[in-house]
């Protein structure tokens, strides 16, 4: 067995390896024979007295087998030694010769400086005398026997060798002291830190002990000791129990459920603080804080790279409309049917009676010349290609309840131009199904009713429907106003006013053809067209194009006038045809007289601001006077035209848009300016931008 120290092995010390013992033995002094003990001494001799038995908790029995008992009993001393005491026929320790005082056991309870001296460097394989105290690993596993009478004093396990022993087992260290009593007394009860517990069950023997028995080595000669004074046999023994301040704390199997902070706090050994308000505003603090800060830092870069909104024109306080000054008109409208009255790029001048569909007669000979020239342009003296005279156009030209071209011959050719002629002036329902046939190449006129009515949606005339080419077909409807439409589109034309404006023309192969309403065209009215209509159902219908110079210009003035019905008998409209012509004069005059100009907008009148579209606003000037031609209490229409996207910075005179007052290719126009710098919209204005 390894000699260790009691007083130097803890828990930190690491287990060492027994060394062989030396091959020297320890002889038995002279005179001293080997007795063979008792059956049973050995276990006397190792158990002890009823108060080390109840302190000795952890002590190991001594193995079984045959074993030979040293004639005298080691008790430990103080200093570190051994004292041999001759055992008494009851089993107790004998006084032996110069047994030490009283007051010196007493000194000698107290730790000496050769007890807490470090492990001696001697070899520690060496045999110890029989009775010396011994200190065993500090591991679960069984002992080996030793000799009878030899103490042993062993450190607790991991494992608990009986339920008893639980409170001893947790002890790191334990420390073994014998001491002899001074007088007869009766057992020392146990401490209350150690309670009595059962013997120990007896250990196996070591893989590495030997089955013969071996003898006990003869002790070494004792010590002298000083002298003690005599007491009883009896020896008792007390255990205590020196643990260290900072041994782990056994902790229960069932934990508390705490905060996580509370369980932090025990980790870091620092006490979780008290709640209150103001810590509780701190820690939300701490947490929202960092959040708040990135969500401002996001939302500022977002602010301030995202795209400027592009500047925008805004009349602002300007009148989004303009009024003709003086007396208001007073136009002579029918007293039946319908008509409307306009100025080529100032508006609408009035409307009479309701706009509903009505039969349009000839005036639908106006979309078919429009359809041939937008597939078909002409310019204004152009002759155009060359259209030959089908069989089908001869023979109506034979009709005789309708207005047609007469004595056509099958072959004949002639150009686009004159074709357009004998369409519009005296009105040749068989050259509109010619020209129909011919734009389509078909050998009937579907095909090009469809385009007509595409023509007719393009243009927005909502209440209009075309069946045929001529507008024979009482089923081809409209109104005045959709009428007005078709009349300003198709002015644009400069081969189509040119042919509308004659009275009459000379046809190469056919001779002289008259127009229709040359009653206007001669009335001294600048009366330029357009076309006039006439049947049964229809009455009377008339689209009129007049001029007058107003401020060195000419302006164009276009009226419709449907549904003007003369009293019977009124064959095929013939009497009504007078009547439109008629009551299309009176309106004529009356607004060719009344048509004027007056300035709509000054010269550097503010008429609006540039919004930098984040609330910045820099004020817009016009450039010149901008004039309105209008009948007296005319409302004309002030906008800006769409001169494009216009620069986010700019200076002070920086022309941005035009100002437009009207409707209409015809509309005057000016120029507008910036009147201040527009700067580039701030930091502020960046960031509170939505």
């Amino acid at each position: 067995m390894a000699d260790r120290s009691p007083d130097t092995l803890d828990q930190n010390s690491e287990p060492r390896e027994p060394r062989e013992p030396s091959e020297k033995k320890a002889s038995p002094p002279k005179g001293a024979a080997e007795k063979q003990p008792e059956p049973g001494a050995a276990d006397r001799a190792a158990a002890p007295g009823p108060a080390a038995a109840a302190g000795l908790s952890g002590a190991k029995s001594p193995a079984p087998g045959p074993s030979k008992v040293s004639p005298t009993s080691a008790v430990p001393d103080k200093a570190g030694g051994t004292v041999d005491r001759p055992r008494t026929a009851a089993g107790g320790a004998a006084e032996a010769p110069g047994t030490p005082k009283r007051e010196d056991r007493e000194a000698a309870r107290k730790p000496s400086a050769a007890t807490q001296s470090p492990r001696p460097s001697g070899n520690t394989g060496s045999p110890k005398p029989s009775g010396e105290a011994q200190t065993s690993k500090p591991s679960g596993e069984a002992q080996t026997s030793k000799p009878s009478g030899e103490a042993e004093s062993s450190k607790p396990s991991g494992r608990p060798e009986s339920s008893d022993s639980t409170q001893e087992l947790i002890t790191p260290t334990v420390t073994l002291r014998i001491i002899p009593p001074t007088a007869p007394t009766p057992a020392a009860k146990p401490t209350p830190a150690a309670k009595p517990t059962a013997p120990a069950k007896p250990a196996a023997p070591s893989p590495k002990t030997p089955s013969s028995p071996t003898p006990a080595p003869s002790p070494a000669p004792a010590p002298k000791s000083p002298d003690r004074p005599a007491g009883p046999d009896v020896a008792t023994s007390e255990f205590v129990a020196l643990k260290p301040a900072d041994a782990p704390r056994v902790q229960s199997a069932e934990q508390d459920v705490r905060p996580p902070l509370d369980l932090l706090a025990q980790l870091t050994n620092t006490p979780a603080p008290p709640p209150s308000p103001a810590r509780t505003l701190v820690r939300r603090l701490k947490i929202w804080t960092p959040l708040v800060v990135l969500l401002g830092l996001v939302f500022l870069s977002v602010q301030m790279f995202r795209p400027l909104p592009d500047p925008a024109l805004d009349l602002g306080e300007t009148p989004p409309t303009f009024t003709v000054g003086g007396d208001s008109l007073t136009i002579p409208w029918p007293e039946q049917g319908q008509a409307a009255v306009t100025v080529v790029g100032s508006g609408s001048v009035g409307t009479s009676g309701e706009q509903q569909p009505v039969p349009t007669a000839s005036i639908a000979k106006i979309m078919t010349a429009y359809v041939i020239l937008r597939e078909h342009p002409l310019k204004k003296d152009e002759k155009g290609p060359l259209i030959e005279v089908d069989a089908q156009t001869v023979e109506d030209g034979k009709s005789e309840d309708e207005s047609r071209i007469e004595g056509l011959e099958e072959g004949q050719t002639f150009s686009q131009q004159d074709m357009l002629k004998m369409l519009m002036i005296p009105s040749g329902n068989n050259i509109g199904r010619l020209l129909a046939r011919w734009d389509t190449g078909s050998q009937d006129e579907t095909a090009f009713v469809t385009k007509m009515n595409d023509a007719a949606k393009a243009l927005g005339m909502k209440n209009t429907t075309y069946t045929d080419p001529s507008g024979l077909d009482k089923e081809t409807v409209s109104t005045a106003v959709d009428q007005l439409k078709l009349a300003e589109a198709v002015m644009e034309f400069d081969a189509f006013r040119a042919i509308v404006a004659l009275p009459n023309a000379d046809i190469p192969g056919h001779g002289r053809i008259y127009n229709n309403n040359d009653r206007l065209i001669m009335a001294g009215l600048s009366v330029r067209g357009i076309k006039t209509g006439s049947n049964t159902p229809a009455g009377g219908t008339l689209s009129w194009a007049a001029y007058k110079t107003v401020d060195g210009e000419d302006r164009l003035i276009l009226g419709t006038m449907m549904d003007q019905h003369a009293p019977a008998p009124d064959p095929n409209g013939a009497n009504s045809l007078v009547l439109v012509q008629d009551n299309s004069k009176k309106v004529i005059e009356a607004v060719r007289t009344a048509l004027t100009s007056a300035v709509a907008i000054s010269e550097g009148q503010v008429v609006g601001h540039v919004d930098n579209g984040l609330g910045g606003r820099t004020p817009v000037v016009a450039t010149a006077d901008l004039t309105a031609v209008g009948v007296p209490g005319q409302k004309l229409k002030l906008s800006f035209s769409d001169g494009g996207t216009i620069s986010r910075t700019a200076k002070a005179g920086t022309v941005v848009s035009e100002l437009t007052v009207g409707t209409g290719a015809g509309a005057r126009k000016i120029p507008v300016a910036l009147k201040a710098d527009l700067p580039e919209p701030s930091f502020g204005a960046k960031l509170t931008r939505l």
